[in-house]
């Protein structure tokens, strides 16, 4: 039986062999939930990358370029990191270069994965289903907050768990951990986090109905997963097939 283990920073990952494995990156709030909005709304592929200036690139090569750096969009770039600004038909059929504070980060520094697949709540059942069909052990690689840990991602480490506990055993306490926070939260996440630092952060940026959408579950069924140097939406694939 396959594995589900948790790494709370990028910064923890030179502890974990990702060979063999596959990765779940995530950043509720809000670059994987952006991520997985903008494949909803039609994005063709995203490029996320580390720095503003290789994002700032891209667009010479007639990509959209999103930025975000402290909450707040960067400026000369055409999109933030608010899922509601993929949501016009902006994105439709468009290639997305991509730089967060925390996000991208992960995604770029699990490279050495077997997959690396991009969770978030509103895409939650389709990452769970497609770890079950994989049979890899599994680390989920939280985004944190500038190298250190935060609730909501842990909060989404532990749903995954939850969702995968019969098919899968949990690798160490780090798993049991982000399991027992999500149960005394999920009733009400939005009140659980509210003093959480990261939320507060986004509060005091009035980025309200943000931090609620993103933390609704199962909203979509994409499943963005990283091949070659960009992220694809594989259900497409699977649908395509399907009919």
């Amino acid at each position: 039986m396959p594995s589900i283990d948790v790494c709370y920073s990028p910064e923890l990952l030179h502890l974990y062999e990702l060979k063999g494995k596959a990765v779940v990156a995530v950043d509720i709030l809000r670059a994987t939930s952006t991520m997985v909005a903008a494949f909803a709304h039609g994005a063709t592929d995203i490029i996320p990358v580390m720095q503003l200036e290789e994002c700032r690139g891209y667009a010479e090569q007639g990509c959209l370029t999103a930025a975000e750096r402290n909450g707040i969009k960067a400026e000369g770039f055409d999109l933030g990191n608010s899922p509601f600004a993929y949501m016009d038909g902006n994105v439709k059929g468009r290639t997305v270069a991509i730089t967060t504070t925390n996000g991208t980060r992960a995604i770029r520094m699990s490279e050495a994965a077997d997959e690396i697949i991009v969770g978030a709540f509103l895409n939650l059942e389709a990452v769970a289903q497609h770890l079950r069909e994989l049979q890899l052990d599994v680390l989920v690689v939280c985004a944190g907050w500038k190298g250190k840990f935060n609730l909501e991602d842990t909060l989404y480490a532990g749903a995954l768990a939850e969702r995968l506990q019969d098919d899968f055993t949990f690798e160490n306490d780090a798993t049991l951990a982000s399991l027992y926070l999500y149960h005394a939260a999920k009733h009400d996440m939005v009140s659980f986090l509210r003093q959480s630092s990261h939320v507060q952060r986004l509060e005091n940026l009035e980025i309200h109905k943000d931090i609620e959408f993103c933390l609704q579950h199962d909203t979509y069924d994409v499943l963005p997963v990283w091949k070659k140097d960009r992220l694809v939406d594989i259900s497409l694939e699977v649908r395509k097939l399907e009919s």
